[in-house]
């Protein structure tokens, strides 16, 4: 019975470190922060939850997160201007049209000429100025995933340096999640006590 209290005890504790987290991660960003490209690339993310303007997307730069035939997302490089040659700003995206667009120029196109014809008909929009709103890498599970992201521009011999940032496109802090683990731990942590009380008296 004691063992059975102290596993409950400690998953109680987990629940409520993770809904703190989610909860202090909301009370921070109670709404996206305007930042143009230029600040974020001089300053780094002064919160998790951006809105940032100003940015071209290069699609020509792309990379494949699954590495299958079977995508459904990019990550993609965020620039200041279409010709700079600075890649620290990068988003996830699961845009239909990115998908789309990037699947048909690496996968149904056979030749080289069919290619670059199709980048001329499509010059504008893979290096379209894109406004970008979701979250950086904040949390555990976000830095375990931002690893996995800094190991793929690695094998792709693309340079990372401590100003690189990773931005999830269309994330936002969960609202309600970190109330509920918060409420299951603090239940679940006053049932051990009432219990405990409860044996101690008899």
């Amino acid at each position: 019975m004691k063992q059975f209290r102290v596993t409950i005890i400690a998953i109680c504790l987990i629940l409520g470190w993770l809904g703190y987290a989610d909860l202090s991660l909301l009370l921070r960003n109670p709404e996206p922060l305007e930042i143009s490209i230029v600040d974020l690339e001089a300053t780094g993310a002064p919160r998790e939850w951006l809105t940032v303007h100003g940015g071209y997307q290069d699609l020509l730069q792309a990379i494949n997160m699954s590495g299958t035939l079977e995508i459904d997302s990019f990550l993609v490089p965020l620039k200041s201007t279409p010709d700079s040659s600075k890649l620290e700003i990068w988003f996830e995206s699961r845009d239909p049209e990115i998908i789309d667009a990037l699947k048909t120029y690496h996968f149904m196109l056979e030749t080289d000429e069919q290619q670059q014809a199709f980048l001329r008909d499509n010059q504008q929009f893979f290096l379209a100025q894109r406004q970008l709103t979701g979250m950086t890498a904040n949390n555990l599970v976000a830095d375990s995933n931002q690893k996995k992201l800094t190991d793929l521009l690695t094998s792709m011999n693309i340079p990372i340096t401590d100003n690189t940032i990773f931005i999830s496109e269309g994330k936002q802090p969960v609202v309600w999640r970190g109330v509920f683990f918060f409420g299951i731990a603090l239940i679940g942590l006053v049932k051990v006590l009432l219990t405990f009380r409860k044996t101690s008296q008899q």
